[in-house]
């Protein structure tokens, strides 16, 4: 049984950082795509960073340069460090794996809330 368990979010006043984490457990960690994605109240859930099987990152314009997305093999974690965060990243936060390049993401976790103070 595959389980995704997200951690880590809190309140942040802006230009504060977070880091957020994501164990996964019941799957090939090492040969599955990782992303993260959030839903702020009242829009639709966008993709935020993804990491592919070789460890390349991806970003969204919105996050480049102030995001990082890592994965930690041993500990079949990937994470996801926030740094200069806006009121606009406030949202709850989901991680999901993809296990065949090109497919839909195939399992999500419950999801870290996030929210950024002005």
């Amino acid at each position: 049984q595959v389980q995704l368990r997200e951690s880590g979010g809190g309140l942040v006043q802006a230009g504060g950082s977070l880091r957020l984490s994501c164990a996964a457990s019941g799957m090939p960690f090492s040969s599955v795509a990782m992303g993260w994605f959030r839903q702020a109240p009242g829009k639709d859930r966008e993709f935020v960073a993804g990491i592919a099987s070789n460890g390349t990152p991806r970003y969204a314009d919105s996050v480049k340069g102030r995001f990082t997305i890592t994965r930690d093999r041993p500990r079949n974690t990937i994470f996801l460090q926030m740094s200069g965060l806006k009121p606009e990243d406030t949202a709850v936060y989901y991680c999901a794996d993809r296990r065949v390049p090109g497919a839909d993401w195939a399992s999500w976790g419950q999801g870290t809330q996030v929210t950024v103070s002005s």
